[in-house]
């Protein structure tokens, strides 16, 4: 994203993270170099805190907590918003309960962030959540979210991408939505070829508390398939 606006140490880009777990949004900002100051982060449960904790110390005791009990009234002013909603009730894996408004799901959440984005009207959004979220089923809540904010003056900019295509060895899907409330441009990022393979990027001696009990190795491999069994086998 080509800004005017240009952040430095001593006018750092002010940042709030909704359901932040250990805030790889942060991460991704201090690697690509981008000076911000996160004024607040809401989390809730407790092994992500312990995760934030130990990766931002700086900002322990910036967590807002249920973002359904903030006081946005209150939080600081902050000019990019990331809300990354839970994928619980739209993932394939779970149980495709939705997300409409006011339906109590988990990924109902999405639409607590209307009461962030009303009250401090931050230049920037950003969301990410499985692929299943533009998928026929949900793809009207994502529409309605889409017009929603649209209608507050944002310009949404949407993609689906996959992290094989961005230097990891995983092919992950996800959808993202930039939405930008100034008078600029965002585009994606290319794609470009992968270098690295799964095996690149594990740990070579792992301590044996992590590995799973042979009975639970065996008890996998009888459920898969010939064709995957011989795969393992030949590996």
């Amino acid at each position: 994203m080509e800004s005017k606006f240009k952040y430095t140490k001593e006018n750092p880009l002010r940042v709030f993270t909704s359901f932040s777990g250990y805030d790889s949004q942060c991460i991704a900002l201090r690697n690509i170099g981008i000076p911000f100051d996160l004024v607040g982060w809401s989390e809730i449960d407790p092994y992500a805190i312990r995760a934030h904790d130990a990766i931002f110390p700086e900002y322990k005791d910036r967590n807002y907590g249920d973002i359904c009990k903030i006081n946005w009234g209150g939080v600081p002013d902050f000019e990019l918003f990331t809300y990354s909603f839970p994928c619980t009730d739209i993932s394939n894996a779970g149980r495709q309960q939705g997300l409409a408004e006011g339906s109590g799901t988990r990924s109902s959440l999405l639409w607590e962030c209307k009461k962030a984005i009303e009250i401090k009207r931050p230049r920037y959004l950003l969301m990410e959540n499985v692929k299943a979220l533009v998928s026929d089923k949900f793809m009207p809540y994502f529409k309605s979210w889409c017009d929603y904010l649209v209608g507050l003056g944002y310009v949404n900019y949407a993609q689906v991408l996959n992290a094989k295509d961005y230097g990891i060895p995983q092919n992950r899907e996800r959808v993202f939505v930039v939405s930008i409330i100034e008078n600029e441009w965002f585009n994606f990022p290319q794609p470009f070829p992968l270098k690295l393979r799964l095996k690149d990027m594990l740990e070579t001696k792992v301590d044996e508390k992590y590995y799973l009990p042979q009975d639970k190795v065996n008890q996998f491999i009888d459920g898969l398939d010939d064709e995957k069994k011989a795969l393992i086998e030949t590996d």
